[in-house]
């Protein structure tokens, strides 16, 4: 059996294993130290962003961005359809109710149906708490229209940016756009820390009660004091020092992912019956999403991918709309055919930045040979 082939599997060196000796030989391994300091300091500046929070998952940070804009129970947040769960279960976390909305052709959320669905629930007089939109595959959204549209409404605008780490759009980074923004550092991110994520808003106040509440709400005291319920996620110094390391390449990685994105689409690209997920100029390329017509191709998406996987190579569906998941049956979804177009053509091919020539050819080949081309 010819080695595994990982859809996006870390990519890590000298420099963030000498950072994580550093922080064990400094004796912070207890969370927080001077690293977690440090990182959250250096994303702040790559991002755009006045201030940082380092934390122990995207999904704790989509968390507290939430609370901080003031979302509750029987509240209501319009949010992508296209993403991953966590996205729709922070929304939940809070007592609050997701309404799913469609994607555009570039699999970020459609602004025209954003802008449709306040204006209705403006003239019924019950409006949505926030919009939580996120970026897909290192797509970014139109957050320059989104910002206008939520801000015309007063809505609170919050970037889910766990995939597009290092993307731009409009002459910014992901991770600066709306009131308050939220990164991955997952062990299949561009930029990991094997688990952890990053609270960014510009606001000092809103930065400073971020930690206070992923600090289990310590109010300050020499003794335990509490009043208010908190919660354990905060980042270690030891795993902060990985990040900092993997930020001094991170610029080589994206190049990379993106030379991915181009071999395949110079491999796969003039194939009939097959197309690419067209990646915005600013993209990092996470993943490389390809979308099969199987009546031209010869073979759908899922026969491709367990062709792949005999050949010892991982492949994904494209995500599976949130509006189609069971755990999510009764929310409400605003329109849906995009998305639900996306996932059934679309597939995740392996884009790692530490994939091998070798490696692409191998993969070029499994899928030519899936549709007998």
């Amino acid at each position: 059996m010819t080695d595994r082939i990982y859809l996006s599997p870390p990519d890590v060196g000298a420099a963030e294993r000498a950072l994580l000796l550093d922080a064990f030989d400094s004796g912070w391994i207890a969370p927080l130290g001077p690293h977690v300091d440090s990182f959250e300091a250096e994303l702040a500046d790559y991002t755009g962003s006045k201030h940082a929070v380092a934390l122990s998952s995207g999904s704790a940070g989509l968390h507290l961005a939430l609370l901080l804009a003031g979302v509750g129970p029987a509240d209501r947040v319009l949010t992508s359809t296209l993403t991953f769960a966590a996205s729709a279960n922070a929304v939940r976390y809070v007592g609050a109710e997701p309404v799913f909305v469609d994607c555009d052709a570039s699999s970020t959320i459609d602004v025209d149906l954003v802008e449709d669905e306040l204006a209705r629930s403006a003239r019924s007089g019950r409006g949505p708490a926030a919009v939580l939109a996120v970026d897909v595959y290192g797509q970014v959204c139109d957050w320059p229209r989104l910002e206008a549209v939520c801000a015309a409404h007063g809505i609170p605008l919050i970037e889910d940016a766990a995939e597009a780490l290092g993307s731009r759009r409009a002459g910014r980074r992901a991770g600066a756009f709306g009131e308050l923004r939220v990164l991955s550092f997952n062990g299949n991110k561009i930029l990991t820390t094997s688990g952890g994520g990053m609270l960014l808003c510009d606001d000092a106040a809103q930065a400073d009660r971020a930690r206070f509440l992923a600090t289990q709400a310590r109010d300050p005291a020499p003794h335990y004091e509490h009043s208010t319920v908190g919660y354990n996620y905060r980042l270690s110094n030891l795993l902060a020092a990985v990040g900092r390391g993997q930020l001094q390449t991170l610029d080589r990685r994206i190049e990379r992912r993106r030379e991915v994105h181009a071999a395949y689409r110079a491999g796969l690209g003039g194939v009939p019956g097959l197309d690419f997920l067209s990646a915005q100029d600013g993209s990092n390329c996470w993943l490389t999403v390809l979308l099969v017509d199987a009546d031209v191709f010869g073979a759908d998406r899922e026969r491709i991918r367990c062709a792949l996987e005999a050949e010892n190579i991982e492949a994904r569906p494209a995500w599976k709309p949130m509006h189609l998941q069971p755990v999510w049956r009764d929310a409400r979804s605003v329109g849906g055919e995009v998305s639900e177009s996306l996932f059934a053509r679309g597939l995740c091919l392996p884009s790692g930045s530490n994939l091998a020539a070798s490696d692409l050819s191998r993969i070029i080949t499994a899928v030519r040979g899936a549709g007998g081309r």
